[in-house]
């Protein structure tokens, strides 16, 4: 099904059948559908869950309301606010959950910031957007650099050649090297990443004044990370994992790419 709003569109599958309500925000390269199908599995009895296409992926338009691409195309806290307001009131929905996996984590704290007074728990899993890594804001926020971003997903061998070198200085380690490589093996991919980049580029967070605003509201905030993520590296969030109580931050035995079936096992556990 899809949502509407001027201009923007987002397309979601309903997974689950329980009584409360999850809105679920998938990584980058997938679909909602086939992202959060472990928690239909392991939690739809608990849970209903609205997993949405994030724009630029699956049947999602971009945020212009179409597939058509500009740097101007930009995902506003106002735009994303009134979409949701208008979802979850079309859907009669008072109280929710909300989740995000990776590049989901954005949508995830920018709808936490916006309904904390709605929300019940919050769940980020390997979350962007809990620290930005410095080249998101030079790559993104500014115009020549925007192009150099662009001409690099174009044509990407300088950046595999400067990773592989960096790799060789032990600079990157070899498992993030191989996941950028894999990420952005082809046009479509690096085409999708760079759209879904520079479109959120106005989405930063100070994550010690939403954490605080999100307690103020009693809501519990999860966190679950890999130990062996080359990608989102749980020392990187320790602005957010220190500030948690012990039983809301996990550590799992996995990679970036298992860790949603994981989590969804050990919520089902905490049931």
């Amino acid at each position: 099904m899809t949502h509407t709003t001027t201009p923007l569109k987002l397309h979601y599958d309903c997974l689950g059948h329980g009584p409360n309500v999850l809105l679920a925000f998938h990584g980058v390269g997938q679909t909602g559908r086939r992202c959060y199908e472990p928690f239909a599995r392991h939690l739809g009895h608990y849970y209903t869950i609205y997993a949405f296409d994030l724009f630029h992926h699956g049947q999602s338009k971009g945020v212009s309301g179409s597939d058509d691409f500009s740097d101007a195309d930009v995902l506003t806290r106002a735009l994303w606010k009134d979409l949701i307001q208008k979802f979850i009131k079309e859907k009669n929905i008072v109280r929710f959950d909300v989740v995000g996996f990776s590049l989901g984590g954005r949508y995830a704290l920018a709808t936490a910031e916006a309904f904390s007074e709605h929300l019940e728990r919050l769940i980020l899993i390997a979350p962007d957007g809990v620290v930005d890594h410095p080249l998101f804001g030079i790559a993104t926020r500014f115009a020549p650099t925007r192009g150099l971003y662009r001409r690099l997903s174009d044509n990407p061998q300088p950046l595999f050649a400067a990773a592989d070198l960096a790799q060789r200085a032990r600079i990157l380690p070899e498992k993030m090297v191989s996941f950028v490589r894999y990420a952005m093996g082809t046009a479509e991919q690096r085409r999708r990443i760079y759209r879904s980049w520079v479109s959120l580029r106005e989405l930063s967070f100070n994550i010690a004044k939403l954490h605080a605003q999100l307690k103020r509201n009693g809501v519990e905030v999860w966190l679950f990370v890999g130990k062996y993520d080359p990608v989102i590296v749980p020392a990187k969030l320790k602005l957010l994992s220190e500030r948690l109580p012990e039983k809301h931050f996990f550590v799992l035995e996995s990679g970036h790419g298992g860790l949603v079936e994981r989590a969804a096992l050990v919520m089902k556990q905490k049931e």
